[in-house]
């Protein structure tokens, strides 16, 4: 007995580094999966290729699983509402999507071309939305469903380099937290994930000393894609029904909860402001509450929390 049992689960980017993790894992875990990926390269710059999401799906069916593959694109709408039929025909229903297609154009904002993000805007941000608005409905028709989105901590802490990426990112998790709240009494569930994994996008990434090499060897070692996946799936069983809203992250064997944006400090003034006493004594009195910028003088993403 598996966790997904009985379950049909759609995977995107399912041909490569998680999404493929989560695809085999998701069968192993007993559910029927469409592999959807459309084959790309990781800049998404060509037309892509059928071929990495039917080999998963027939390693799937070859170690006894259900699989079909599909290797249309999150950007189309109607692409992602034909993943969705496509998942009904074959197997009769769908109760899970987990969405980690996504492609990386990184460059310093003041350089950045319009091409460039609305490139990765398109994929990570819009593909979300195709994803979950093709499917909601009949998640909520059948008042059980559970999207497994994912963020990066280049959104929720941000990173030099990837202006395109972090917006993106930090999109998904405010659409996953309201996709959670509308759908709570319907059984609809959204959470997302910020993975630490040795992936084709992180080893794309330029490494310029010996620092550098030294935290990629150890993401390549001890970070892997498969320990995203055990997470995402679990995110996708019965037993985790009561688990919705949520911001994650897996390092390796280590899974961190994230707190999200609340009110930190107000300040009033009877009389009312005005800029002069904004700056005099509001923004003064709040200064020990700002958030810090973080590290400024790297642009090697993913940095381990």
């Amino acid at each position: 007995m598996g966790v997904l049992d009985g379950k049909v689960v759609l995977v995107t980017g399912g041909g490569n580094g998680i999404g493929k993790e989560c695809a085999l894992l998701a069968a192993k875990a007993g559910a029927k999966v469409v592999v959807n990926d459309l084959g790309g390269s990781l800049s998404g710059a060509d037309e892509g290729d059928a071929g990495p999401a039917e080999k998963v799906a027939q390693e799937i069916r070859a170690a006894g699983g259900e699989a079909v593959s599909n290797s249309d694109s999150v950007t189309e709408y109607k692409a992602v509402e034909g993943m969705v039929e496509q998942a009904k025909d074959e197997f009769g229903g769908l109760h899970a999507i987990m969405n980690p297609a996504g492609i990386l154009r990184d460059g310093m904002f003041h350089k950045m071309s319009e091409d460039d993000w609305k490139a990765v805007i398109d994929v990570h941000l819009h593909g979300t939305f195709n994803v979950t608005r093709a499917s909601v409905n009949h998640f909520r028709d059948q008042e059980d469903g559970s999207y497994v989105l994912f963020t990066s901590t280049t959104g929720l802490i941000g990173n030099i380099g990837q202006a395109n990426y972090g917006a993106a990112k930090l999109g998904i998790a405010s659409l996953s937290h309201i996709i959670a709240m509308e759908g709570e009494r319907k059984n609809v569930r959204s959470n997302v994930i910020a993975p630490f994994a040795w992936t084709r996008m992180i080893a794309s990434i330029p490494v310029k000393d010996e620092a550098g090499r030294e935290r990629v060897e150890r993401m390549k070692n001890g970070m892997r894609a498969d320990q995203v996946a055990q997470f995402a799936v679990a995110l996708c069983a019965d037993k985790a029904k009561d688990v919705s809203g949520q911001i994650f992250s897996v390092r390796g064997n280590e899974i961190v909860l994230f707190n999200q944006p609340r009110p930190v400090k107000s300040v009033a003034r009877l009389e009312g402001w005005t800029p002069e006493t904004i700056v005099d004594q509001a923004l003064p009195s709040m200064q020990g509450s700002f958030t810090d910028l973080g590290p400024t003088t790297t642009v090697f993403p993913y940095e381990p929390i």
